[in-house]
């Protein structure tokens, strides 16, 4: 079982999230803006975290910032960018911005499915 963090705002859009990952047997711990995804990827451990770009107080490129210089020097959880938005350039800025992936919404499992196919290593899942 995969331990996941889910940073997202709307509640739609949670329950949406939480259902694909309890599809894909994954624990899912969910924080609603980008000051609360920072404070529990330096509290715990995550196999993957996916990230809304656009939240409150703090979006999504300015948490995955604060978590990558929490993480300097250490071990490096995969952050997967989800955005409404679709535009041309979009997935370059978020990888740039150091997010290791970037996924549209509305979520599908297909989607998450590949994603973690591309960033977690099946065999060692974080223990909870």
């Amino acid at each position: 079982m995969h331990r996941i963090l889910l940073a997202e705002d709307n509640r739609l859009n949670q329950l949406v999230a939480i259902g694909a990952l309890n599809h894909l047997d994954c624990e899912v711990e969910v924080v609603d803006c980008g000051a609360k995804a920072v404070e529990a990827c330096v509290n715990g451990a995550f196999d993957a975290v996916l990230m809304d770009i656009m939240m409150p107080d703090m979006d999504g490129y300015q948490a995955t910032a604060k978590i990558r210089e929490a993480e300097a020097g250490g071990r490096r959880t995969p952050i997967i960018g989800l955005s409404a938005r679709a535009m041309d350039g979009d997935r370059e800025t978020a990888l740039d911005a150091g997010l290791d992936d970037y996924l549209t919404k509305p979520l599908r499992e297909e989607q998450l499915r590949a994603a973690f196919d591309r960033w977690i290593d099946v065999g060692a899942a974080t223990p909870t």
